[in-house]
């Protein structure tokens, strides 16, 4: 099986914040990767533009050193890379001045499509709105690529929203959510739509519960100036876990369109029921030996942001009434991993006794760090004896199912920002979509910071606080364990 890599049109992108981290780690090793495969041509350009003082050399040199650290066995292609840098040029801009402007307006080409990153703080966003619009860069080829957080409530998000509509129509702004990028996120619509087998079960007659679980293993390290003001719950909780979510509980859109699967992703949020006080867990974890506390790594000893969330929700329409969804995320856990557990009913009668055991169907969705899909079965186990039953994985791990060529897919931003320049805003939120998850979201939030009770503590290594067990537990169910 080869994947076929179709060309994008020729572009111009602008990256705003062109030197900062996000550049530096994702976006320019992300475009190389594309270069290197054919997908863009050698008439596409990449201007980054950001505070910093140097000139196009200096910005290749910064390019090539980021390449090579974060794609370094793609940088040994040295021809490629080379041809790649070439393509690059820079500019020393002002966000809020006017500094920089006219070089940039002089660089771009007119009947090309633009994009313009705005990988920056989000209190940037509406000026650089306003400086493109001011120098007439808003055309209507245009298009913005906003980075999370956009907001950190309900309030905010709407007056940001309100700020970039002055100078882009919604059909111009791509919110980006790079966990919607990924190839298992993306395969999981594959499984639900493609498939006759799973549709018919996709409800609460035949699945028992839902858990999506975001783990790391790391602590908040270089970001904890934004993460203490943030927390988990609006780090991940409000944008990559919703959007699993959304996309786990929605119903078939009438086809693969971008407005289409955004107005049934927009559905399931506005059916999600309130969360009762009981029914959210907010933790922050303590270290033991070498490992540093969570209050030591922000610098702030008296913090009560939380590094741990776990919730249980549920969704009030005919697909999933009664059937909840345990969501969890957190720092310094037991291992990183990601994965969506749809875990199925028991059989309705079991004909081979109590000694059988109960078994149950699990279909899992593994994110990271190893991406791939299983589905445990029950079966006989070998041997004699009677029937004795025993549950066993049927694995589609990529690397393993594909080979390491076609399993060496592209990274989220890698696809996202294709997908920016065909157009193609499927996997990007909407603007009334980040809104209706602020209003789920903000009221949690607002019983935390009403309360006096600090976050529970947990501690590094573990899988988070013990009421977030308890909150399946009263159910009579458990967390599946935190593994790679």
């Amino acid at each position: 099986m080869v994947s076929r890599v179709i060309p994008v049109d020729p572009f111009d992108l602008v990256i705003f914040g062109g030197t900062g981290d996000l550049a530096q780690r994702k976006i320019l090793p992300g475009l190389f990767r594309r270069f290197r495969a054919g997908q863009m041509g050698g008439d596409a350009r990449v201007i980054g533009a950001a505070r910093s003082d140097m000139d196009a050399d200096a910005y290749r040199d910064f390019a090539r050193k980021a390449v090579m650290e974060f794609e370094p066995e793609a940088a040994k292609d040295t021809e490629h890379l080379d041809s790649f840098l070439q393509q690059l040029d820079y500019v020393t801009i002002d966000a809020r001045g006017n500094a920089g402007w006219s070089e940039l307006t002089g660089m771009l080409r007119d009947d090309e499509i633009r994009a313009f990153y705005f990988s920056v703080a989000p209190s940037l966003f509406g000026d650089l709105a306003d400086r493109l619009h001011k120098h007439g860069l808003d055309c209507p080829n245009c298009r913005i690529v906003v980075e999370k957080p956009f907001g950190r409530d309900l309030q905010t998000a709407k007056a940001l929203n309100a700020t970039i509509a002055e100078y882009f129509d919604e059909q111009q702004i791509y919110r980006i959510d790079h966990y919607l990028g990924k190839e298992t996120v993306q395969n999981l619509m594959a499984i639900r739509f493609g498939n006759t087998l799973f549709e018919p079960l996709w409800n609460s007659q035949y699945v028992d519960h839902i858990q999506i679980t975001v783990a790391e293993e790391v602590g908040v390290g270089g970001r904890g100036d934004y993460y203490d003001r943030s927390g988990a719950m609006r780090d991940m909780m409000q944008n990559h876990i919703m959007q699993l979510l959304c996309l786990i509980a929605m119903e078939p859109p009438a086809k693969f369109d971008p407005d289409a699967v955004r107005d049934e992703k927009l559905k399931v949020i506005r059916a999600l029921d309130p969360v009762a006080p009981e029914d959210a867990v907010r933790g922050q974890y303590e270290g033991t030996g070498q490992s540093g506390s969570y209050r030591n790594e922000v610098g702030n000893r008296d913090s009560t942001t939380e590094s741990f969330v776990a919730l249980r929700a549920t969704i009030s329409n005919w697909r999933w009434a009664g059937t909840p969804f345990y969501l969890r995320t957190g720092k310094r856990l037991r291992e990183r991993a990601s994965e969506i557990a749809v875990v199925f009913k028991d059989a309705p009668h079991s004909i081979f006794g109590a000694d059988a055991g109960r078994h149950r169907n699990i279909l899992t969705i593994k994110l990271q760090p190893n991406e791939g899909i299983e589905l445990g079965v029950t079966i006989k186990e070998p041997g004699p004896g009677g029937m004795r039953l025993v549950d066993v994985p049927l694995d589609m791990t990529f690397a393993e199912a594909l080979g390491p060529e076609e399993a060496d897919f592209p990274d989220a931003y890698e696809r996202l920002i294709m997908d920016v320049i065909r157009g193609n805003q499927t996997l990007f939120m909407r603007g009334d979509e980040v809104e209706a998850a602020w209003a789920w979201i903000d009221p949690i939030i607002a019983l935390w910071e009403e309360s006096d009770r600090p976050p529970l503590t947990y501690a590094t290594g573990s899988s988070g606080p013990d009421d977030a067990l308890m909150l399946m537990h009263r159910d009579g169910r458990r967390w599946r364990e935190i593994r790679a």
